[in-house]
């Protein structure tokens, strides 16, 4: 793919010129992992990144490693690929984080969790535990007009199931956000060293 600059284009009197931006301008769907030291305020800062950038987390999940004083960030958002590669260098710069690395391309095992409680009559009870079956859920929780499923995979398997469900009626639902893995022996490494 190659970059395309446009010149910026003349306003009208009284008006800024449009910034020319480097890329395609699609916006694409981008998986990021940072590693971070897990310390107070590092959560806050790269929020406060990408929301002075513009940029809508779709999804963000955050858990410790094998390391207690560390933690890694799973951050789903969409963005033309300059300007999550250019987001994805500062995010870098900022003080505790480790390393950061862009997934999207790399072969990846990626899941998420999603609780979803979800109306269940005694008419409609067997309907929903076939479909949760077929989703190779689990139910976890049973009450007499709904039932809580647990449900593991993609986040277009969970948005499969939840479409499904969806004609009985969720009552609630929770989702983790989506959680990453680059598959065979690569490994997102970092230096144990805080910056």
């Amino acid at each position: 793919m190659t970059d395309q600059t446009v010149a910026a284009t003349p306003a009208p009197q009284g008006q800024p010129a449009v910034r020319s931006i480097p890329g395609s301008g699609m916006a694409h769907r981008h998986v990021l992992v940072a590693v971070v030291n897990n310390r107070p305020g590092v959560l806050n800062r790269v929020a406060n990144l990408f929301r002075a950038r513009n940029f809508n987390i779709e999804s963000l999940a955050v858990g410790h490693t094998e390391r207690p004083d560390v933690s890694r960030m799973t951050i789903t958002l969409r963005g033309d690929d300059v300007a999550v590669e250019q987001v994805a260098k500062q995010l870098y710069k900022l003080i505790d984080v480790l390393k950061v690395q862009d997934v999207t391309a790399e072969p990846r095992i990626e899941h998420e969790l999603a609780l979803i409680k979800v109306r269940a009559t005694n008419s409609t009870r067997s309907e929903v535990l076939k479909i949760v079956e077929l989703y190779k859920g689990r139910v976890v929780d049973v009450a007499a007009d709904s039932v809580i499923v647990e449900a593991t995979g993609t986040e277009d398997e969970i948005d499969a199931l939840v479409a499904l469900v969806g004609g009985f009626g969720i009552r609630e639902m929770v989702r983790t956000g989506t959680t990453v893995m680059v598959r065979g022996p690569q490994v997102v490494e970092y230096e144990g060293v805080a910056k």
